[in-house]
């Protein structure tokens, strides 16, 4: 389940995502299978091509990449997801959800 974030920010994502941009969405989560875990990043892109370069240049294997909806993406989690978005420099995204 997410939440943590708005209607606006969710479909600036998806419009990014659209346009062929990697898209960064960040949200608070609950998920069982991850005992700890709070937040997860979703990396976005519609140019799925794109989103297999980044991935793999980010130490990813794009095998793990969502493509359930319209709104292919990579879920980060733990500290990949706090050194990408380190590395991103989307301290925003650190400082809102607590991660730093």
């Amino acid at each position: 389940m997410a939440f943590g974030i708005s209607r606006h920010e969710l479909n600036e994502w998806k419009s990014k995502c659209k346009q062929g941009e990697i898209a960064f969405l960040t949200h608070y989560w609950v998920e069982p299978r991850f005992p700890g875990v709070k937040t997860i990043t979703k990396v976005g892109c519609c140019d799925l091509e794109r989103l297999k370069e980044w991935c793999l240049a980010n130490g990813l294997n794009p095998v793990y990449i969502h493509l359930r909806d319209e709104y292919p993406h990579f879920d980060l989690i733990g500290n990949k997801q706090i050194e990408i978005l380190k590395r991103e420099h989307l301290t925003d995204h650190l400082l809102r959800f607590k991660l730093w």
